[in-house]
């Protein structure tokens, strides 16, 4: 077959949309159609002649940075797809997964000509839209939280999408040297990792050497001149140990493959920096690949090599047994070779080399009848995870959460009835608690491990047993995002701890506005369905509980939408005038915690103070003093009028700021500490700072029940010999007791 595609004319039938005329295509594409044609069909390959003719329609005039017409750009990315066989669907994408983007040809122009499959697989390879509000990391972590999920959808997504970036690392020299740097570390950080998780080994390796010669140029090529010489001085030591692992195989009657294996650059780079080792002390530079007929053999490979050279203890991993996150399968064992020089040797099946190389792509590349392997099941549940994670983060929670489980170095842990966990390394047992369902992570209060009962913080290590003890009422811990390793540990507890955010913030909402209602002489109970029904209608079919909810968090002010209420029940009710109000009754607070209701730290107010309640935007309500500065500053139509609880029980406490100016004596700390404990209070905080005249400012944060219990406590203060100063703070004010 020639290198050039078919006559244009014939290639391209008429659009039934956007009309446009058969291009000139580059001739890439002519090799391109000769990987198409060695396993799809006719019908296919004319999808695929018109799809090139339209892409570069679509791209006419437009260049890349190195001068090059834009449309070989996705005719590079196809032929890419083409090496793992994806269907004409898919390849129809790659040619035009710019094309909405940057040609402004719409979706439903791609799904009416190609159908809805391929418009589904451009869209999810189309970024969305910057928003002006957004920086330029939510942008970036918007579009890959889209790539993310398209990808669980529909795995030629990612395919595609690291082809794209496959091409576009091979031809980073054209850019400037910022933007190389820029890419290359996007690349290490997400693209490198994903291929890797997803078991495409090979384009995995290539990726990051690509991005390493990017970002270290001169470290790289130095790097690359220390490999080739040392490939030429153990290509002797390499043959002799070829040579005596065939003969080791042949004699235990294990018929096998063997390939030369070598590190790649960037490995042999991660290597030196982490270990801090001279190129010289990389001794794995090279090494051996067995591929067997099947698992048995492995086993008996591994029995062979062991007889004919000696192992080095604890460097035999069983990747067969226990596959890696991403499905790898294989043996690896470090023997001493020929000349006392320490060598690894890899051991797999053909068909775990393909899914070590090709990983989701073999599903392509290697069409069986054979049922789906451990592995291709194990790859399928991490992508179907990331949809149950999406639900769960926003976009910049769902990229850190991403992040975290593309770097997993596993550790293998089992449960009471045997069954074995892979968790990233530093993993603790609230991570082993959501891996086996979040309701069991939320309702999780203690742990055995090995039959010990250890703290939910500990850290698993390999073999450990967890068992988990749980409650009734699920109460994960806030606390336990500051040590949990797992995105969906994170993504479970937050989204918790969101949902009862929400909740309590309903409650305050609904209180707020029947307040808001009373001098209308209403209640929040009388407003009629009718009502709510026109409201809702009014604000563009947002629901009662987003509304309570905003006004509860301080989105909406509950004034203004009292005064919506009031008119849709007066147009509802058909009354003529509105009812006198009546004297309003007071918000209470502080008998329970409340997630909706803060007591500011600023002036830190305790029962018996005047206070007032101001709504901060995405916060709920802030409980001032009325004396506060802050609410001197602020407008009255977000005060709300509060008042403290006629039933708050004794054990509830209160932080209350002190300041202490006290001369410089030994012993004087211990005795202002033993003096606030005597009368009750407990010492939350405690800060020193040195003063003039031999005097030093201590500054308190103390629990007490109200401002009776804080009265007491500084009297008792007053009587401490070498005190000079007491002050309650008061926002950045003293004011003076």
């Amino acid at each position: 077959m020639a290198d050039a595609p078919p006559p244009a004319a014939a290639a391209a039938p008429p659009s039934r949309l956007s009309p446009f005329q058969p291009q000139n295509i580059p001739v890439t594409y002519g090799a391109l159609r000769k990987t198409l044609a060695t396993y799809l069909d006719a019908a296919a390959l004319a999808r695929i002649d018109d799809a090139v003719h339209f892409a570069a329609w679509a791209h006419e005039g437009q260049k890349r940075a190195s001068g090059e017409p834009y449309v070989t750009h996705p005719i590079a990315v196809a032929e890419i797809s083409a090496q793992w066989h994806i269907d004409d669907n898919g390849i129809i994408a790659a040619l035009l997964h710019d094309v909405i983007e940057d040609c402004g040809v719409k979706k439903h122009e791609i799904a009416h000509r190609y159908g809805t499959t391929v418009a589904e697989l451009v869209d999810a390879l189309t970024k969305l839209e910057k928003l002006e509000s957004q920086t330029v990391e939510e942008a970036q972590a918007q579009n890959f939280r889209k790539m993310f999920l398209a990808m669980a959808r529909d795995v030629r997504v990612i395919l595609i999408k690291l082809a794209d970036r496959l091409h576009n690392m091979r031809t980073l020299s054209a850019l400037k040297s910022h933007k190389r740097r820029r890419i290359a570390h996007e690349t290490l950080e997400i693209f490198a990792p994903i291929a890797h998780r997803l078991g495409l080994n090979a384009l995995f390796r290539e990726l990051q050497d690509l991005a390493f010669a990017a970002e270290h140029p001169w470290r790289h090529a130095v790097l690359a001149a220390a490999v080739e010489t040392a490939r030429g001085a153990n290509a002797q030591l390499l043959d002799e140990l070829h040579d005596a692992v065939a003969t080791a195989l042949a004699e235990w009657g294990i018929h096998a493959e063997i390939y030369r294996r070598e590190k790649h650059l960037y490995s042999i780079y991660q290597k030196m920096r982490q270990k801090h080792l001279p190129f010289e002390q990389i001794l794995d530079l090279f090494g051996l690949r067995i591929v067997t007929t099947d698992e048995p053999s492995c086993y008996l490979a591994l029995g062979a090599i062991h007889r004919h050279f000696k192992p080095i203890p604890g460097k035999l991993k069983d990747y067969i047994a226990l596959p890696k996150p991403n499905g790898y399968q294989s043996l690896h064992t470090t023997v001493i070779g020929p000349q006392g020089v320490p060598l690894e040797i890899q051991i797999r099946t053909v068909q775990q080399h393909r899914f070590a190389e090709q990983g989701v792509a073999a599903h392509w590349l290697y069409k069986s009848a054979e049922p789906a392997s451990d592995a291709e099941r194990q790859t399928h549940a991490w992508l179907q995870s990331l949809l149950e994670l999406q639900a769960e983060s926003e976009a910049h929670d769902f990229l850190e959460a991403v992040r975290i489980d593309l770097y997993p170095n596993e550790v293998f842990v089992f449960s009471p009835r045997g069954e074995i966990f892979s968790l990233p390394r530093g993993a603790t047992a609230v991570d082993f608690a959501y891996a086996i369902h979040s309701e069991v992570g939320h309702a999780a209060i203690a742990c055995r491990i090995n039959g010990e009962l250890m703290p939910l913080r500990t850290e698993l290590n390999n073999g450990d047993r967890v068992e988990i003890i749980t409650s009734n009422t699920p109460s994960p811990n806030p606390a336990w995002l500051n040590f949990v390793r797992t995105a969906r540990a994170r993504a479970a507890i937050r989204r918790f701890l969101r949902q009862e955010t929400q909740e309590q913030a309903v409650i305050l909402g609904e209180r707020l506005l029947d307040q808001a209602l009373r001098p209308y002489g209403l209640t929040l109970g009388a407003i009629s369905a009718l009502t709510w029904d026109r409201l809702l209608r009014q604000l563009s079919g947002k629901s009662k509980k987003q509304l309570l909810q905003e006004v509860g968090l301080g989105h909406r002010n509950a004034i203004a939408l009292a005064e919506l209420l009031v008119a849709a029940q007066d147009h509802e009710s058909g009354r003529s005038g509105l009812l006198k109000p009546q004297p309003l009754s007071r918000l209470k607070v502080g008998e329970r915690a409340d997630a909706s209701i803060t007591f500011a730290t600023c002036c830190r107010p305790v029962p018996g103070d005047d206070i007032v309640g101001i709504l901060r935007q995405g916060h709920g309500l802030d409980i001032h003093r009325s004396e506060c500065p802050i609410v001197r500053r602020g407008g009255k139509p977000r005060w709300v009028e509060v008042t403290w609880s006629d039933t708050i029980p004794e054990s509830r406490h209160f932080p209350a700021a002190l300041t202490v100016v006290a001369r410089d004596e030994i012993g004087m700390l211990a005795r202002i500490s033993a003096a606030i404990a005597q009368e009750g209070g407990n010492i939350v905080h405690v800060q020193l700072d040195a003063q003039p005249e031999a005097t030093t400012l201590i500054q308190f944060v103390i629990d007490v029940r109200d401002r009776v219990h804080l009265a007491r406590i500084i009297k008792r203060l007053r009587r401490e010999r070498g005190l000079v100063r007491i002050q309650r703070l008061l926002a950045n004010h003293g004011e003076r007791r």
